[in-house]
């Protein structure tokens, strides 16, 4: 008989040899998943992990090709495979000693996806776009393939990234609800004209600052961003997650000594507001609130339910959600794009009255519940048909508001960066779309700078300069009277000054925004007018991807006379006489301007400036302006003077 000594040491090896042979299997990051899309006509990057020094050999279906790799001391392999022309679906195999067979890849053209919440804004969910259920029914493009990655943050660049879907997708009713607008009208755009596959990765996050998507090396460039880098880098990523909830559990209402005390079933909810649901709390009660919000709804539990396994649905939710049965946690799920399903277990379902709750956070987006009011119901598990429905008035009430909360990790600067693009990296792109300048609104001058450094920073992490293409901030708030300072006309200059960096392009949208809602729902011709610019720019057809734009000035006799560069379309005048013109003279004082087209230039006047100095277009937060093109694209806004802004100080 072996003693216990033995028994142990036994046990020891085995656990040791599973160990062993757990690591030595080779893998392969997320990304990497059936139904991908790879660049075509290029080395592109397969990468993973295997047994330290063990061989792992790759092998493609398109031309029969093995490809021999020797992972590093630390099990880390990368391997570089040559894709063919626009095709498929083919095989790809890797091998040491276990095999993964990647399934259904295609190969096309793949971009990358980025940027806050105009970018993240779904087709249905919080967004509700335009025409939003004819063209989800509508979006039967197998050959479009959809990579979604979660919302994550990170002190340190991450090798792997966190996804809210089981790898590539093909784009479809079911799969395309929930994803980014913005990018499937663009790449839905580029395949009808292209007729090749397109795949599109997407990594956002709503309410975000552009330095949290650059790298430290770059952002150390700026002074001002040195120390808080250094600051969040020291951070340990646990602790650093740890005190966001600490912060947020202490001021949670519905916490007390770690339990959900607002889950209970006698909890006094009186007091609480109700609301419709499914709805978004940012379009009802709780505008510009991302935080912590409570839902209770009472049930009944008929006799035959009792004792029975239930099946709770509570469809999309954004963000996250901890859900309770009469104070028991059931279920908790993470993704804005997850429809939440949980089982309610026998021992708990007793007759009479119920209570469900539920504990929601949203860091940006909507908030709330936002699926299909279908999706909501409880019934006992596998006979939906008796179901109880759970759209329709719940009771709510905001426990935490995100503004005080002092740790916004998602606006940290490289937290982003480390955690939603650096894994991507190298992974073959054709090029990047970028929707994002709200949250820097207010530091519009500072951003003339670090837009740029960000689009550099990609371009030098990837290792070329790849093509680069984003949105002008759309129309937006009240309309003035008067010609007005505005930060976000500044940071629209920003933008257009970007376009001095080599191989970008840039989508005017200052027609389509809405006064009162941040999130224009026209997300349509957003993703057309960055796809005209990937169409003509870096796929070189022959057609219009841009309105005017504005290139020099003259003075003469009392009027401005304005230039715009080459183009082959004609300056227009959409609806009438042209509007959004102001004119200055040495007092820097702006007026109505009368401006009319002269062929290919605009000469600009005012009875109240004898001598002028200055023009601007359309510079306003929400400006009236009609300037186009024949193609019927919108000029950018523009000026002539570089007169101090209100954002000029401001870091």
């Amino acid at each position: 008989m072996k003693s216990n000594y033995q028994l142990k040491a036994i046990c020891l090896s085995i656990f040791m040899l599973a160990c062993t042979v757990a690591y030595t299997q080779v893998s392969l990051p997320a990304m990497f998943s059936d139904n991908m899309v790879l660049q075509q006509k290029t080395n592109a990057p397969i990468w993973g992990k295997a047994g330290s020094n063990k061989n792992v050999k790759i092998v493609t279906s398109w031309d029969k090709q093995t490809y021999d790799v020797k992972a590093d001391e630390k099990g880390k392999w990368k391997a570089t495979v040559k894709t063919p022309t626009a095709g498929g679906p083919y095989e790809i195999t890797i091998s040491e000693k276990n095999t993964i067979r990647l399934k259904n890849i295609l190969i096309g053209e793949v971009w990358i996806c980025s940027g806050q919440s105009n970018m993240e804004m779904p087709l249905a969910g919080w967004g509700k776009i335009f025409n939003y259920e004819k063209e989800i029914a509508e979006a039967n493009y197998p050959n479009i393939r959809l990579l979604q990655a979660k919302r994550t943050t990170s002190t340190y660049p991450l090798d792997d990234v966190a996804l809210d879907s089981d790898g590539w997708q093909p784009c479809s009713p079911a799969t395309i609800e929930n994803f980014s607008a913005t990018a499937y009208f663009f790449g839905r755009d580029l395949y009808q004209n292209l007729n090749v596959p397109i795949g599109l990765i997407h990594t956002s996050w709503g309410g975000t600052v552009a330095e949290a998507w650059a790298s430290a090396e770059s952002l150390n460039m700026m002074p001002e961003f040195r120390e808080p880098v250094a600051e969040f880098s020291k951070m340990p990523q646990e602790t650093n997650q740890k005190d966001w909830m600490t912060q947020v559990n202490e001021k949670d209402f519905g916490i007390r000594n770690n339990v959900a005390v607002a889950a209970q079933k006698n909890f006094n909810d009186s007091d609480w507001k109700t609301a419709i649901v499914p709805g978004l709390w940012e379009e009802g009660d709780l505008p510009d609130t991302d935080g912590l919000v409570w839902f209770r709804k009472t049930i009944d539990i008929p006799d035959n339910w009792v004792g029975n396994n239930l099946t709770l649905s509570l469809g999309a939710i954004d963000d996250s959600d901890i859900t309770y049965f009469n104070g028991t946690q059931i279920g908790a799920t993470d993704g804005y794009a997850t429809e939440r399903r949980y089982i309610i277990p026998a021992r708990l379902v007793k007759k009479g009255n119920a209570v469900i709750a539920v504990r929601v956070t949203d860091t940006g987006g909507g908030g709330g519940f936002h699926g299909d009011p279908v999706k909501m119901y409880i019934a006992p598990q596998n006979k939906e048909t008796l179901r109880e429905n759970l759209d329709g008035e719940w009771k709510y009430k905001l426990a935490v508001n995100l503004k005080n909360v002092n740790t916004n990790l998602q606006n940290r600067p490289t937290s982003l960066y480390n955690a939603m693009i650096a894994p991507f990296i190298p992974y073959t792109i054709k090029g990047a779309i970028w929707y994002q300048g709200e949250s820097n609104a207010g530091r519009a001058y500072q951003y003339r700078t670090l837009f740029p450094l960000m689009i550099n920073d990609w371009r030098t992490k990837w290792g070329y300069d790849f093509p680069f293409y984003f949105v002008q901030l759309a129309n937006f708030m009240q309309v003035k009277d008067e010609p007005a300072e505005s930060a976000w006309a500044e940071l629209r200059e920003a933008q257009f000054q970007t376009l001095r960096l080599n191989n970008t392009g840039m989508a005017t949208i200052i027609d389509i925004g809405d006064a009162v809602d941040i999130h224009p729902k026209n997300k349509q011709d957003v993703g057309k007018r960055l796809a005209l610019q990937a169409r003509e720019k870096t796929y070189g057809q022959d057609i219009v991807g841009s309105g005017p734009i504005y290139e020099s000035y003259k003075i003469e006799n009392g009027k401005i006379r304005i230039y715009f560069k080459p183009n082959k379309s004609k300056l227009v005048a959409k609806d009438g006489d042209l509007k959004g013109f102001s004119i200055a003279g040495p007092d820097k004082k702006f007026y109505w301007a009368d401006a009319k087209i002269d062929g290919n230039e605009i000469v600009v006047s005012s009875p109240n400036v004898k001598f002028p100095i200055a023009v601007r277009y359309a510079w306003a937060d929400n400006p009236v302006c009609n300037l186009y093109n024949g193609a019927r694209l919108p000029a950018s806004p523009f000026r002539t003077d570089d007169w101090a802004g209100t954002t000029i100080n401001n870091k």
